[in-house]
C-alpha cells in the first residue's frame, strides 16, 4: 500500500468515526431528563419500541437519522425531526415504520417532521410496503404553525396518503401510544387498524383545556378519550393493550398472518461477497474532492464477487455502465469515473465531468435496464456537464436532456448513491433527489451544491466587489480576500452530506460500508411493488 492510499484510509475512517459519533447523540433524542419522564409513565422510548417490533435477525435500514440536525437552534432544536422512520422486518415482512418521539417536545410536529412523514409514507406507496405508525405527539407545534399546516406537502397530506394507501390496498397499522391530538387523531384512525395503550393513549379532536375554553365542559383526557373510551364506548379504536410491549406483540401478531402480494420480479441469485476487500474503499477515495481516482475499483468492492460486466467499456469513458449483482440481486450500474482520460479522437476527458458520448452511452444504457426490467443504481461523483465552445458546438445540452430524459421516465426502481461531488445539473442526470430515487444515500465524502465551492465563492465575492465597487465604496485586497474566505466557508458549510440530511435531500449518511446493504435492501423492497407503468421517454432530442 503507498502513502496516498494510508492517508486517505486515515482521512476518510476518521469521516466514519464522526458519523457515528453523530449518530449516537442524536439516538439520544430529547436527553436524559426527557428520557426519564417518559420511563415514569411506564412508557418505552420511541427507539427501544422500533427495536422491539422489528426481527433482530433481519437489518435495519434508518431512514432521516439527521433530520433537522442544527435546525430550529431558536426552538431548542429538534433531533431526527422528532420521529423514528425506516425500512425493518416485522415477522418476516418488510415494512416502514414512522415513531413519535415524545423525548423532542413532546412529539410535536415541527415543519421537518411532516416531511420526514410524508417521505415515510412516499416509500411505503412507491414500493408497497405495509407502514406501521408508532404514534404518541402533542400534534404541531403551534408557534410555527404557519409552515407545517395549509400547504400541498403539509401536515394534512399526510391523511389523504392514508386515505390513498388505503384504497391501493396498503396495509396501515396505528399503535395510540401516548398523546395523539387534533389533526393529528387522523392519522391512527385513518389507519387499518388502530390500537391504543391503556393508561397512557390518548386520541382527541380537542383536549381537555380547549374543551373547556371552546364549550365550557369540564371534563379530564382519560374520560375524553382514553382506550376505556375509545375501545368500550365510542369504538374508535379495536385493540386495547395494558402496555407497550402488549400492543408490539399484537402488531407482530397481525402481521405474521397477513397474505404475501405479488412481487415485480426482479432477478436475485444467492448473494455473495465481494472478492476484493470492500475495506479498501477508504484507501482508494482521496481526501480531496477535487483529485481523481479510479471508480471501477470502487465498484468491484461493492459487487457480489467483484465481477462487473462493463458496457461500452472503451467509448463514452467518464460513465461507467455495466451489469452486476450486490447482495444477489442483478442490477445496473451508472457511475462517474473519477480519472482523467484520453478519447479515441484525442481529446483530454476530465474525470467526474459528463461529456456527449458519456451522455449518450449513459442514455442508452439505461434505456436497456429498463427493456430487461433490471433496478438502477447510480454511484455520483459528478462536477456537471461540459462547457464552452466546443462542447456547445458538439450538442452537449441536448445529448444532457436526453439522459435526463431517461433517468427521469426509467420505470424501474433507482437507487442513488452520493459518493463525492454533486453539482448543478449533473445532480439531475445521475439521479438526484428531484428524479426519485426510491432510496438515496450520501457518504460522508459528499458534496452536494449547484457548483463547487470554490468557483461559486468566486463568482458571488466578484458579484458583491462590483456592486460595491458601482456604489463607489473602494474594495482594497484585504477586504477582497476576507470576504472570499467568509464566502467559501458559508458557501462549503452548506455543501456537507450533513446540511443535505438535515433538509431530506438525501435519506441519510452511511458508513460506506453499509452501501451494499442500501442498494439490497432498497430492492428487496421495491420488489414488493410490480412494475405497472409502460417505459416510454417521449421525444427525445436528436
Amino acid at each position: 500500500m503507498n502513502l496516498e492510499f494510508n492517508k486517505n484510509e486515515d482521512i476518510n475512517k476518521q469521516l466514519v468515526y464522526e458519523l457515528k459519533t453523530k449518530l449516537k447523540k442524536i439516538f439520544q433524542g430529547g436527553g436524559e431528563k426527557a428520557a426519564a419522564k417518559q420511563k415514569e409513565k411506564g412508557k418505552m422510548l420511541a427507539r427501544e419500541r422500533v427495536s422491539y417490533l422489528i426481527d433482530k435477525d433481519k437489518p435495519w435500514l434508518e431512514v432521516g437519522a439527521f433530520t433537522a440536525d442544527g435546525m430550529y437552534a431558536e426552538h431548542g432544536g429538534c433531533p431526527s425531526g422528532g420521529v423514528v422512520c425506516g425500512i425493518g422486518y416485522v415477522s418476516g415482512r418488510a415494512c416502514v415504520v414512522v415513531a413519535n418521539d415524545a423525548t423532542v417536545k413532546a412529539g410535536a410536529w415541527f415543519p421537518i417532521t411532516a416531511k420526514k412523514n410524508l417521505r415515510a409514507q412516499e416509500i411505503a406507496m412507491e414500493n408497497r410496503l405495509p407502514i406501521i405508525y408508532l404514534v404518541d405527539s402533542a400534534g404541531v407545534y403551534l408557534p410555527l404553525q404557519d409552515e407545517i399546516f395549509p400547504d400541498k406537502e403539509h401536515f394534512g397530506r399526510i391523511f389523504r396518503n392514508n386515505a390513498w394507501m388505503s384504497s391501493h390496498g396498503i396495509i396501515q397499522i396505528a399503535a395510540i401510544m401516548g398523546s395523539c391530538v387534533a389533526g393529528g387523531a387522523y392519522l391512527p384512525i385513518m389507519s387499518d387498524e388502530a390500537m391504543i395503550v391503556d393508561g397512557t393513549g390518548s386520541v382527541f379532536l380537542a383536549g381537555s383545556y380547549l374543551v373547556k375554553s371552546a364549550i365550557g365542559e369540564e371534563v379530564d383526557n382519560e374520560t375524553l378519550g382514553g382506550a376505556t373510551t375509545h375501545c368500550e364506548i365510542s369504538g374508535v379504536t379495536d385493540y386495547k393493550h395494558p402496555n407497550d410491549q402488549a400492543c408490539l406483540d399484537s402488531i407482530r401478531k397481525i402481521m405474521s398472518m397477513t397474505g404475501d402480494t405479488p412481487k415485480a420480479g426482479f432477478d436475485r441469485i444467492k448473494p455473495s461477497a465481494p472478492l476484493l476487500d470492500e475495506q479498501d474503499i477508504y484507501g482508494i477515495l482521496p481526501e480531496n474532492r477535487d483529485k481523481p481516482y479510479d471508480m471501477l475499483e470502487v465498484i468491484k468492492r461493492l459487487v457480489d464477487q467483484s465481477e462487473f460486466e462493463e458496457y461500452k467499456a472503451l467509448y463514452g469513458r467518464s460513465i461507467i455502465c455495466g451489469l452486476a449483482r450486490v447482495d444477489g440481486w442483478a442490477v445496473g450500474i451508472v457511475a462517474n469515473q473519477r480519472t482523467i482520460l484520453k478519447s479515441k479522437k484525442g481529446e483530454m476527458q476530465f474525470g467526474g465531468v459528463i461529456y456527449s458520448d458519456s451522455a449518450d452511452k449513459a442514455t442508452r444504457f439505461i434505456m436497456n435496464c429498463n427493456q430487461k426490467k433490471i433496478p438502477l443504481v447510480f454511484l455520483q461523483d459528478v462536477t456537471g456537464f461540459m462547457v464552452g465552445s466546443r462542447s456547445e458546438q458538439g450538442g452537449i445540452i441536448k445529448d444532457g436532456a436526453k439522459m435526463v430524459n431517461a433517468v427521469a421516465n426509467s420505470v424501474v426502481p433507482k437507487i442513488t448513491v452520493v459518493v463525492g461531488n454533486s453539482y448543478g445539473a449533473g445532480n439531475y442526470a445521475m439521479c438526484g433527489k428531484a428524479y426519485d430515487p426510491r432510496l438515496i444515500y450520501a457518504w460522508p465524502s459528499a458534496k452536494i451544491a449547484v457548483m463547487g465551492g470554490s468557483q461559486a465563492a468566486k463568482t458571488l465575492v466578484q458579484m458583491q466587489a462590483s456592486s460595491m465597487k458601482a456604489k463607489g465604496e473602494v474594495v482594497t485586497q484585504e477586504q477582497e480576500d476576507e470576504l472570499l474566505k467568509e464566502t467559501t466557508d458559508r458557501y462549503n458549510s452548506q455543501t456537507t452530506p450533513y446540511y443535505a440530511a438535515a433538509r431530506l435531500w438525501v435519506d441519510g449518511v452511511i458508513d460506506p460500508l453499509d452501501t451494499r446493504k442500501v442498494i439490497s435492501m432498497g430492492i428487496e423492497a421495491a420488489n414488493h411493488a410490480p412494475i405497472e407503468r409502460v417505459f416510454n421517454v417521449g421525444v427525445i432530442q436528436t
